[in-house]
């Protein structure tokens, strides 16, 4: 009898083996890429059946590539990045006829910018296949990192990010917020000689670390008595008058149910700031990027940036579009 032939080589399954490779994890890269396990170890199987060597020693928890499976990494890491820009540029010409899209945005804007966002881009792009996450920065960083994202909207990132494309966006200073009704300087607060206690994000955020690595700088140190990875609860807190804590503008204008409880002030002594930004893989095309960028001001801007200028006029050169 004849051979059945082989099916060709799949591009998802080469995309899967990449993030299996650099997850070290079937489950991880079932996460990352939206798909079942049962779905990512069947394309691994297949890929592996075809080649007809083992890739991953499977016998390794967490999983670890044979000598084989390192060498055909390193030779289709450069083919599948080739494949993905020449499928953006494919698709760049013309923002309508672009097919597909990952999109993912950092919790300050899931309440109402991102829904706009979602429905402003389906309407430019009427053939596109979009994916919304929405995130914590880092978990965005690592998701474009892997290609399970194409853009992302991120805030306070510094650390290097190799071949990603970085636009800042946005300035957004630090700021303290008390209680409505506080009597002590905020000097006071801020240094803790008062009982009023810090109520601080959960520390494996970014913008936590940025506020606790400042607060070290200028010798403040706090009892960590509260903290959570929720600006609207940390912002509830104080509103009830549980405490004080450092935020921004962009996310003290999320919590507009809680205004008339508390009252937001400068930092005081040396100022500091995070960024927004908009990242995106080298394979995301510029025009699509572009588009995110124009429209992602506008609604900051209507949004945001109008209305704390407004209430807040000490903020016009601090919180602003980069």
């Amino acid at each position: 009898m004849p051979n059945t032939p082989q099916k060709d080589l799949s591009l998802k399954s080469l995309e899967l083996f990449q993030l299996c490779a650099n997850k070290g994890s079937l489950q991880a890269a079932a996460r990352d890429s939206g798909l079942s396990l049962s779905t990512v170890s069947h394309h691994l199987r297949s890929l592996e059946d075809h080649l007809g060597v083992e890739l991953f020693n499977h016998n390794r928890r967490p999983m670890v590539l044979t000598p084989r499976g390192q060498a055909f990494l390193r030779n289709i890491e450069d083919a599948l990045l080739a494949i993905r820009k020449a499928r953006a540029e494919a698709s760049s010409g013309s923002i309508a006829d672009a097919s597909f899209l990952r999109v993912g945005v950092i919790e300050d804007f899931d309440t109402d910018i991102v829904p706009e966002l979602a429905v402003f881009l389906s309407s430019r792009m009427p053939k596109c296949d979009f994916t919304y996450v929405t995130d914590h920065s880092h978990s965005i960083v690592e998701k474009l990192r892997n290609h399970t994202l194409d853009i992302g909207v991120v805030a306070g990132v510094s650390e290097r990010l190799g071949d990603l494309l970085d636009q800042p966006l946005l300035r957004d200073p630090f700021v303290v917020v008390v209680p409505k009704g506080t009597e002590p300087p905020i000097e006071d607060i801020v240094a803790g000689k008062t009982e009023l206690p810090f109520l601080r994000f959960t520390a494996n955020l970014i913008i936590a670390r940025q506020i606790e690595t400042h607060l070290r700088r200028i010798g403040h140190s706090h009892p960590h008595r509260f903290e959570c990875d929720s600006n609207q609860t940390l912002m509830a807190m104080v509103a009830s008058g549980a405490g004080w804590t450092i935020t921004t503008p962009l996310l003290y204008t999320r919590a507009e149910r809680f205004h008339d409880r508390v009252k937001m002030r400068p930092f005081p002594g040396k100022s500091f700031s995070r960024s927004v930004s908009i990242i995106r893989t080298p394979d995301c095309s510029t025009s699509v990027g572009d588009l995110v960028d124009g429209m992602m001001r506008k609604m900051i801007s209507e949004k945001a940036i109008q209305s704390v200028h407004e209430t807040h006029p000490w903020l016009k050169d601090r919180f602003r579009l980069i």
